[in-house]
C-alpha cells in the first residue's frame, strides 16, 4: 500500500465531511434540507449583474493569461480604495496581495509564519481551516474562549492567559463563523493591546464585514497604532461570488515589523503562480461598482435570521444566541439522549432529514452545539424547523 502523509490524513473539515452521509440518503431518494454550507449562491442569491458581465467580458477580451503573483495592479488599487472607504486605513497597492480566496491567504500566512511547535490563538469555536492548517504546518492551534451568554464575544482575560513564548499571532474572525458574533471596538482594542504587549501580530478575517444586522463592523486595522495587523477579505460573501475563489490580504504595519514575513509570503505566492486572471477583472467591477443589491439581500437575510432564531428558541432542548452578522446561528443542545453533538447531527440527518454541522467540528469550545445556515427562503427554513421540532419532541419523550 502507498501511504498518504500524516499531515494530509490528519486534516478534517467538518462542514463538508457531514455531506458524505447526506449523499447516502439522497442516493436512496430521500430529500435532505442542507443547512450545512455557507454558500449563498446555492440558494436565491447571485453576484450582481455588473460583476457577472465583467467576468464574461474579461474572458472574451482575452484576459486568460498568467497574471502577476501579487495580483492585478488595477485590482489592488481598487482594494486600497475600498479599504480606505470602509476602514479608513492608509495602505498602498504594495501592501495588498490577491489570493485564491481567504483560505489561500490563511495558507500563505501560516506557511510563512509558523515553525514546528509555534502557537496561534484562534477563537473558540472557529472556522475549521484555522485548526487544520495550523496543524498542517506543525503548529499548535490554541482556542481562546468566546462567551456564549454575551453573544459569543471573545473572553479577553482568557486570551491573556493563553499567551506563551511560543505564541505567534492572535486570530480574529469578525463577524464570526460559526457563531455570527460581531466584535465591538472595545474588545478589538483590548486584543490589540495584548498583541502589542507580547510583540505579536493580529490576523483579522473580515470576509463578512458588510453582513451585519444591528451594529457595524469595526476592523482592528482601523484601530491599531503600532501593532501589525494582517486583514483578509474577498469576493465570496459580501459580493456573493463563492465559486470564483478570489480573495485578498493586506498589511497594516506602521513600524515595518512584518518585513521578513511579507518576503516569505511573496516567495510562497510566486510558487503557486497567480490567482484567476478573469476573476480578478470581474472583482474590479465589484469593488468599484454599485452595491445597492446588498440592501435587498440583507433584508432577506434579516428576515430569515429572525425566523430561525425564534423557532429554535421555541423548541424543547435547544437554545440559541441571536447572530449579529454573517448568516450562521450556533444553537446549544440543552437536553437529549446523545453522547456527542456529532451523534445528534447524524441522528437529525437520518430521522429529520435536515443537515447541520456538529459544533465540535469548530473546535472543543463548540462541543454541545451545532451550526445552521439561514440562507434558504423562509418556506424552506420552516420545513426544516418543523421537522427538527417534531424530532426533538419525539426524542425527549422517549
Amino acid at each position: 500500500m502507498i501511504h498518504a502523509s500524516k499531515r494530509a490524513m490528519g486534516i478534517e473539515y467538518a462542514i463538508r465531511d457531514v455531506v458524505l452521509p447526506a449523499r447516502e440518503l439522497e442516493r436512496k431518494g430521500i430529500k435532505v434540507i442542507r443547512l450545512n454550507i455557507g454558500d449563498p449562491v446555492k440558494f436565491d442569491f447571485q453576484p450582481p449583474e455588473h460583476m457577472k458581465e465583467a467576468y464574461c467580458r474579461a474572458i472574451m477580451e482575452g484576459h486568460n493569461y498568467y497574471g502577476e503573483s501579487e495580483g492585478d495592479r488595477e485590482l489592488r488599487e481598487a482594494i486600497v480604495e475600498r479599504e480606505r472607504r470602509k476602514n479608513g486605513v492608509d495602505i498602498t497597492p504594495e501592501d495588498v496581495r490577491v489570493t485564491a480566496a481567504v483560505t489561500e491567504a490563511l495558507q500563505l500566512i501560516f506557511g510563512a509564519s509558523i515553525n514546528p511547535g509555534d502557537e496561534l490563538l484562534i477563537p473558540g469555536p472557529s472556522y475549521p481551516p484555522y485548526v487544520g492548517l495550523v496543524k498542517f504546518y506543525d503548529g499548535v492551534p490554541v482556542e481562546y474562549r468566546s462567551v456564549e451568554e454575551e453573544g459569543w464575544k471573545p473572553d479577553v482575560d482568557d486570551i491573556r492567559k493563553r499567551i506563551t513564548e511560543k505564541t505567534r499571532a492572535i486570530a480574529v474572525i469578525n463577524p464570526n463563523n460559526p457563531t455570527g458574533a460581531l466584535y465591538d471596538r472595545k474588545v478589538l482594542k483590548e486584543i490589540l493591546d495584548i498583541a502589542g504587549e507580547h510583540d505579536i501580530f493580529v490576523i483579522s478575517d473580515e470576509i463578512y464585514d458588510l453582513m451585519t444586522y444591528e451594529g457595524q463592523h469595526v476592523s482592528p486595522a482601523s484601530l491599531t497604532k503600532d501593532v501589525p495587523v494582517i486583514v483578509m477579505n474577498g469576493m465570496s460573501k459580501v459580493y456573493f461570488a463563492t465559486g470564483w475563489r478570489l480573495g485578498y490580504m493586506y498589511y497594516v504595519d506602521p513600524e515595518d515589523r512584518l518585513a521578513e514575513l511579507r518576503e516569505a509570503i511573496d516567495k510562497m505566492a510566486r510558487i503557486r503562480l497567480c490567482p484567476s486572471t478573469p476573476a480578478q477583472k470581474a472583482a474590479i467591477a465589484g469593488l468599484t461598482g454599485p452595491m445597492d443589491y446588498l440592501r435587498s439581500y440583507m433584508a432577506k437575510l434579516r428576515e430569515r435570521r429572525d425566523y430561525i432564531y425564534k423557532r429554535l428558541n421555541e423548541m424543547p432542548g435547544i437554545s440559541a444566541q441571536k447572530p449579529e452578522g454573517a448568516f450562521y446561528i450556533f444553537p446549544k443542545i440543552e437536553d437529549g439522549p446523545w453522547k456527542s453533538d456529532k451523534e445528534f447531527v447524524l441522528d437529525v440527518l437520518n430521522n429529520a432529514h435536515v443537515l447541520f454541522v456538529h459544533g465540535s467540528g469548530f473546535g472543543r469550545n463548540g462541543a454541545g452545539h451545532f451550526r445552521a445556515v439561514f440562507l434558504p427562503p423562509v418556506e424552506i427554513l420552516e420545513r426544516a424547523m418543523d421537522s427538527l421540532e417534531d424530532f426533538m419532541k419525539k426524542r425527549l419523550a422517549e
